[in-house]
């Protein structure tokens, strides 16, 4: 069953033109370039995963901050890195996979495993992909 909003804390809107190989514009313009195909330029470029992966591993973090938060433990410099996986999936199309490396200083492997766990409970984007994608979680 699906979560729904009880309330709008914010939106935002992006726009792409000509799909992986295209443009990507946002709204509010801080988002404004080139979309190329992975492994398809001499030059790295920005593509839809690099994407996926930077807002999954912020978002995580800020999931990590609040459920340790909780608990008085201080995560402030721990560190989120989200791999996003793209290929072919068992139905014949495409998908993607994740997994996410978390570094928490000074806080045992235990204990930050558990705090792994809560942060993905909270996660929006954990929820969002819950039961559509493999997450990895790996406490470094």
């Amino acid at each position: 069953m699906p979560i729904e909003l009880t309330k709008v804390a914010y939106t935002t809107a992006a726009t792409a033109h000509g799909g992986r190989a295209g443009h990507v514009t946002s709204a509010d313009g801080l988002v404004d370039f080139d979309l190329a195909q992975p492994g398809t330029t001499p030059e790295p470029a920005v593509n839809p995963e690099t994407l996926f992966a930077a807002g999954y591993a912020a978002c995580f973090q800020g999931a990590l901050l609040n459920r340790a938060k909780t608990q008085h433990i201080d995560t402030s410099n721990s560190t989120v890195t989200a791999k996003v996986s793209f290929g072919p999936s068992e139905d014949g199309g495409f998908g993607l996979a994740v997994e996410l490396e978390v570094n928490i200083p000074d806080v045992d492997r235990a204990k930050a495993q558990e705090l792994i766990e809560l942060a993905h409970t909270f996660c929006p984007y954990s929820k969002a992909t819950k039961d559509n994608i493999v997450v990895k979680l790996t406490a470094v």
